[in-house]
């Protein structure tokens, strides 16, 4: 497999169009399309190679860097994309379009030791005071969309086109009881069926 189905396929399985890959490296959204299926550049920009490369957790070399290359330049560090979303701990946000604006760079050893997978994670801001004090407004939190079983925590979910966070218990039969930090704010049950469960928050960044 060379370079350019290699990325094309990183790009497919993790769910990351390739305009939004692009417009994350700072250029312009067709720079990858027309890279993959024009040859068009020949070769990736080092630079450009380098982030791909830490972005998806593989080596640079199936990114197309000689191996020496690779072999020099270790991936300690991975970027995880962050997202122009916010989820609202309050009333809820409408979410904007899912094109990584930044990025923020995590130690890949602390990752692998978290158990958690670079490709699964993102960044987004938290909006309002209704998780106080766990959560402060204009934190970012770094979400994990691993699948795994229901556990009860704090999680990003969607209900309908909004956002929320909100600390997540299991009501039988069927339901979910969204609980936030804040007492001036009364718990609220939904049924699973109309809650799409974003992914686990795991990690939190904020100023003093």
């Amino acid at each position: 497999m060379d370079a350019r189905e290699k990325l094309s396929e990183l790009a497919r399985e993790r769910g990351h169009s390739l305009a939004a890959l692009s417009r994350m490296l700072g250029r312009n959204a067709s720079y990858l399309q027309q890279y993959i299926t024009k040859g068009s550049p020949r070769k990736l920009e080092e630079i450009d190679r380098r982030r791909l490369a830490q972005f998806f957790g593989v080596a640079e070399s199936d990114l197309g860097a000689p191996e020496e290359i690779s072999s020099k330049v270790a991936p300690d560090w991975v970027e995880v994309p962050r997202l122009p979303l916010e989820a609202s701990a309050g009333p809820g946000t409408v979410g904007a379009a899912e094109i990584p604006f930044d990025a923020f760079r995590f130690s890949r050893r602390w990752l692998r030791e978290q158990g958690l997978e670079p490709a699964l994670l993102s960044s987004i801001r938290v909006m309002g005071d209704s998780m106080d004090p766990l959560l402060r407004d204009g934190d970012e939190i770094l979400v994990d969309r691993t699948p795994r079983p229901f556990r009860e925590g704090v999680h990003v979910v969607r209900l309908g086109e909004a956002l929320h966070v909100k600390l997540l218990q299991a009501v039988p039969p069927d339901r979910l009881r969204l609980i936030s930090k804040n007492e001036a704010y009364e718990p609220v049950d939904v049924a699973m069926a109309d809650v799409d469960v974003v992914g686990r928050v795991v990690w939190k960044g904020g100023r003093l």
